[in-house]
């Protein structure tokens, strides 16, 4: 099937009845997240090593590769990876330059603020990450949310983790309600497998249309209790109301680690 375009998706939204109320848009500033990092957190710990209202603002790389980490707003543990440069989403060239920071990576480190909230160390297998497609996002820079999986979500990728191979391939049955593809990169951490990248390069199209893509990260382990991880992507499809949020697999009260 030929890709959509921005156009055409947002015409087919509207169609379905689902394009936002002119209020509902006036509701949020989608350049809040920029705002905050850009103009609190990241001059807050230069000037006076307090990253507040962030969490954490790392710039050992400089300002071009660093990041700050964000409570959520919505939710008890959901926390945000937020770039320090200017980086509008998925869909950004810069995050498939060959110098580009490995978010992902990063956000994985700094699932501790979810263990923190809740009081107590996670396994990995329910520890996710996910970035949604620009259709489903409302801030128009990237954000990698990190938090707990959803317990049905985890129960179906136990399930199949022995089929998921290294290389992207369909899954055998939905996961949280949707048809995603799935392949598996072992290891303890990202380092040395960014999922932005491994998307654009190893899915057919994904390159010329990562606007309308989103990516879920789930720790797991595998044969041998060897540690590494699943990643997840789809691609919105609005004729069947799917606007590709890989977040609505995460429980943002973690009711896994309660």
């Amino acid at each position: 099937m030929r890709a959509l375009s921005i156009a055409s998706c947002i015409a087919a939204a509207a169609a379905a009845g689902l394009v936002l109320s002119s209020l509902a848009v006036q509701a949020y500033d989608p350049n809040a997240l920029w705002k905050i990092v850009h103009g609190e957190c990241v001059p807050n710990q230069l000037e006076r090593r307090d990253p507040k209202p962030c969490a954490e603002v790392t710039l050992r790389n400089g300002v071009e590769h660093g990041y700050a980490v964000l409570k959520d707003i919505h939710g008890a543990t959901q926390y945000l990876l937020i770039p320090t440069q200017r980086i509008a989403g998925i869909e950004s060239p810069e995050l498939l330059a060959p110098d580009a920071a490995n978010y992902f990576a990063d956000a994985w480190n700094a699932r501790g603020f979810v263990e923190k909230a809740l009081g107590r160390p996670l396994p990995i297998d329910v520890m996710s990450l996910a970035v949604n497609s620009k259709l489903a996002r409302t801030q128009n820079q990237l954000h990698i949310h990190i938090d707990c999986i959803r317990p049905d979500v985890r129960v179906t990728l136990l399930k199949l983790r022995t089929s998921i191979g290294y290389a992207w391939e369909p899954l055998a049955e939905p996961v949280g309600g949707y048809g995603y593809w799935a392949m598996r990169v072992m290891g303890a951490t990202l380092a040395g497998h960014d999922p932005f990248k491994l998307l654009a390069g190893g899915v057919a199209g994904a390159g010329d249309d990562m606007q309308l893509r989103t990516l879920a990260v789930v720790g797991m382990r595998f044969e041998n209790d060897a540690p590494g991880f699943v990643i997840l992507q789809d691609r919105a499809d609005l004729l069947h109301l799917n606007f590709a949020a890989g977040a609505r697999l995460q429980d943002h009260d973690c009711a896994l680690g309660r």
